[in-house]
């Protein structure tokens, strides 16, 4: 709670005599103001600033915070104050001023935490959502306990349902031994037969650490009790440090090579389906953007998709959705590509509180090179606890994959009989702690182990990968 200075200031203060002005049933005039003048101590003038609000004489309370911080500007106490009187006076915009000197000059937690809690709620009254939200997430800082975070997170659900922006942060350092997707073995073998010699360095295996942020913005545009209608945009920024062994295997290779950047903007309208409280919902959206790969534009892509949910009366969920996108203006023919996704997502929650997830995705691509031009197919399941372990929610997943080239030619111009076909097996541990937050944001640490067998070699591929990143708790 916010407390009184310890330190007795002996500097006198001239300020309004409460014990006069308190009694009035009317607000005193300037001449009446100028007679009952006493000079106290800055101690006592907080008092009578505190009984002045307790008593809903705000205005008072306001001209004496203002005197009181003349003679000690840096005080959080007195700035609090002042933002409480701001507030019963419906100065929602200065309040939330004071508020945030408050909190910036206070040591205090428990001050912190009522200083941002009065600033969020005042940057709501101004119809200023988004500024609400990031108050919110510093009161999170300074949560006193468990019960004021959960009631942190469920506001911050209906400042998310008010505010028509909404964003997505995410980023990620992934130390892994296999940055570059390249082959296990440097002997290039297909079908059996070894072809082309030894691989360059850069084509095999290099180790490093990845680093990714994924930025997502969006922005409702009309909403209704059955419909949502937004526009959007995202930004996923990639790069790549390779590890001292791997400069020394491929001295060719810069980290620049691998850098990649992906942005795009949506816009996407979803309604409800069915009757009222069946939970039925459908969307469809439309996107365009741009990929850069090295350093330059790798090509440019138009997308529209749809979706389909059904809520079932157990609680589990199915979605269906369906892309088309057509890239264009590709540096590469193999990006010179009609791409059709169809996937299917099943999530059923079980009766210990745990849950199972099964995504099936299909894809079918086709590119002016063959190369680029495949049919593949890809199951995961998943398991999550729905209690965590100790401090940390855990959850795993399988992922099995299959890719087909009909026609693939390797190192440009070697056709591998039949084509080319990748079979891969993936697994993967999630673990969230979720307890230890800054502002919202905890910690994921994942662990991604797998391989990728083809009867081209230089795409057995084997990677070890653990990474560590920073989401919202909500």
């Amino acid at each position: 709670m916010l407390t009184q200075p310890s330190a007795i200031w002996r500097k006198g203060l001239r300020v309004l005599a409460l014990s006069i002005i308190l009694l009035s049933a009317a607000p005193p005039s300037d001449a009446q103001e100028a007679a009952n003048t006493q000079t106290v101590t800055i101690e006592q003038g907080a008092a009578l600033t505190a009984q002045a609000l307790r008593i809903g004489r705000p205005d008072v309370a306001l001209k004496l915070s203002d005197a009181l911080l003349q003679a000690r500007p840096k005080d959080p106490l007195i700035h609090f104050m002042r933002a409480t009187a701001q507030t019963q006076l419906g100065q929602a915009g200065p309040g939330r001023r004071s508020a945030a000197r408050a909190y910036r000059l206070s040591d205090d937690p428990g001050d912190k935490f009522q200083a941002a809690q009065l600033a969020a709620r005042l940057a709501l009254q101004e119809e200023r959502p988004t500024l609400a939200q990031i108050w919110l997430r510093r009161t999170a800082i300074h949560a006193p306990d468990d019960k004021a975070k959960a009631l942190i997170a469920r506001d911050y659900k209906v400042l998310r349902r008010i505010n028509p922006w909404s964003f997505r942060l995410r980023g990620e350092l992934r130390p892994s031994s296999n940055i570059n997707n390249g082959a296990d073995t440097a002997l290039q073998v297909i079908d059996g037969v070894p072809v082309t010699g030894r691989l360059s360095g850069g084509a095999q295996a290099l180790s490093g650490v990845i680093g990714s942020l994924d930025i997502a913005t969006s922005y409702r545009l009309r909403q209704s009790d059955r419909s949502l209608t937004s526009v959007g945009g995202r930004l996923y920024v990639q790069r790549v440090r390779f590890s001292d062994e791997a400069r020394e295997m491929a001295p060719e290779v810069d980290n620049s090579d691998y850098a990649s950047t992906y942005g795009e903007v949506s816009l996407r309208h979803a309604f409800a389906v069915g009757p009222e409280g069946m939970g039925g919902s459908a969307a469809v959206d439309v996107a365009l953007g741009t990929s850069w790969w090295g350093g330059e534009r790798n090509y440019d892509f138009a997308r529209v998709g749809g979706e389909r949910t059904w809520r079932l009366s157990d609680g589990s969920r199915i979605r269906a959705h369906a892309s088309a996108e057509t890239r264009f203006s590709a540096r590469y023919s193999t990006n010179d590509a009609d791409i059709l996704g169809i996937g299917l997502r099943y999530f059923v929650p079980l009766d210990n509180g745990d849950s199972m997830t099964a995504t099936l995705a299909l894809r079918d691509s086709d590119a002016e090179h063959p190369n680029g031009s495949y049919r593949s197919a890809s199951l995961r399941l998943a398991y999550g606890l729905g209690r965590p372990i100790g401090p940390v929610r855990v959850d795993a997943g399988l992922v099995l994959g299959y890719t087909d080239y009909p026609e693939y030619l390797s190192a440009g111009f070697i056709r591998v009989p039949g084509g080319r076909q990748d079979e891969s097996i993936y697994g993967d541990i999630n673990l969230f702690f979720d307890r230890y937050d800054y502002a919202g944001f905890a910690p994921m640490l994942r662990l991604r182990a797998g391989r990728k067998s083809s009867n081209d070699s230089r795409f057995d591929i084997t990677e070890y990968t653990v990474s560590l990143g920073i989401e919202s708790k909500f």
